[in-house]
């Protein structure tokens, strides 16, 4: 038992440690004057205690487990995809929650999990002939679906992750140049028909507002507000930050979901530049033990499971850093272990006990 834990990783534990601590006092902080998010900081409390629970949970069972569920589990997902699209409420523009009564759920969090074991498990079968074109068109094919469903809603943020995550995958799996050409050249047409003939005009302009808010939005409507605001509590708070609970832009409430999307903003303007590199720099070590630990499994499809929850979390954390910082487009996106939310907490921390799953059971221990 004592030599079980030598393969557990304490570096990841920290780092996650650290995280929380940073989300448990920028959650805090950001709800602490809204009248409209009263009682938003007991519920973060309690997505974390589920979403460790969860970890707890996954870390001691066997990942090759997840393998034979993959096919349901799919199934389940474009099933309530779909439902979202009937069923589903909408908030900030996207159909993407389903309300339960007690809690509303957004499964296209969740779902992005189960992506990155379809995809690994479905690659693993396929390790013998995994360069070939058919498994390559193979998981194509099913990305496809949830991608669509999630594209439609719109929820672009998430889509990006997919695609993201699908796309570094199959690179560890065995992308050739060849297979990557013929990516490029199915993608651009099919970028340009969605971005001409299914996006419409302020879908087009959020997505392009970081390039020049004034330019793009000059009424100050569609997001450019958002932005400038951000930039705003980035830069008041210079180095050393205005301190904890006391910056005026997040206690003023001037940006919009500021516990979630913009909760990177609020840590720059409270804790400054050292803050925001401390928490980057947690949130990078989080990053490199997820791939470590893709470089140290023993077979394929611990590695695949490992870099697409990499991919997963490098996607978040540059997609949100970069709209706070305006670098990139405004899509939504929280970031790991530090934003306000249910689905996505729950989902970071199961998908950190599949990582300390796939360490441990690298040498093939049992507890």
């Amino acid at each position: 038992m004592n030599n079980s834990w030598r393969d557990y990783n304490f570096i990841l534990l920290a780092a996650l440690v650290g995280l929380t601590t940073f989300s448990l006092a920028m959650v805090y902080s950001a709800t602490l004057h809204d009248p409209m998010t009263t009682g938003y900081f007991g519920r973060h409390l309690v997505n974390l205690l589920i979403g460790i629970a969860v970890m707890v949970g996954i870390t001691f069972l066997d990942y090759h487990t997840f393998q034979s569920w993959t096919f349901p589990l799919y199934i389940v997902s474009v099933v309530l995809l779909a439902v979202v699209l009937i069923y589903g409420n909408v908030r900030g523009g996207a159909q993407s929650w389903i309300d339960f009564g007690l809690r509303t759920v957004q499964p296209s969090e969740p779902i992005k999990l189960v992506i990155i074991m379809v995809l690994a498990g479905f690659w693993a079968s396929q390790e013998r002939v995994s360069s070939q074109w058919r498994p390559f068109i193979g998981s194509v094919l099913l990305l496809s679906v949830p991608l669509f469903l999630v594209f439609i809603q719109p929820d672009f943020g998430t889509a990006l992750v997919f695609g993201s995550v699908w796309i570094l995958m199959t690179l560890v799996a065995g992308m050739t140049i060849t297979q990557f050409g013929a990516l490029i050249g199915v993608a651009a047409p099919v970028f340009y028909f969605g971005w001409t003939y299914i996006l419409a005009p302020y879908q087009r302009t959020r997505l392009l507002i970081f390039l020049d808010p004034i330019k793009y939005d000059p009424e100050l409507k569609s997001g450019a507000w958002n932005i400038i605001q951000s930039l705003t509590a980035i830069g008041s708070g210079g180095f050393n930050g205005q301190g904890w609970t006391q910056g005026v832009m997040s206690q003023g409430n001037y940006l919009p979901v500021q516990y979630s999307d913009f909760i990177f903003a609020i840590t720059g303007e409270e804790l400054g530049f050292i803050g925001t590199a401390v928490m980057l720099l947690l949130l990078g070590v989080l990053i490199w033990q997820a791939l470590d630990i893709a470089a140290n499994s023993r077979d394929m499809l611990g590695r695949l499971m490992a870099t697409g929850i990499a991919a997963m979390f490098l996607c978040h954390v540059l997609v949100n850093a970069g709209m706070n910082m305006s670098i990139m487009p405004i899509t939504g996106i929280p970031l790991p272990f530090v934003s306000y939310g249910g689905s996505f907490t729950v989902t970071s921390f199961a998908a950190v006990g599949l990582l300390q799953s796939i360490a441990l059971w690298r040498r093939r221990i049992h507890f």
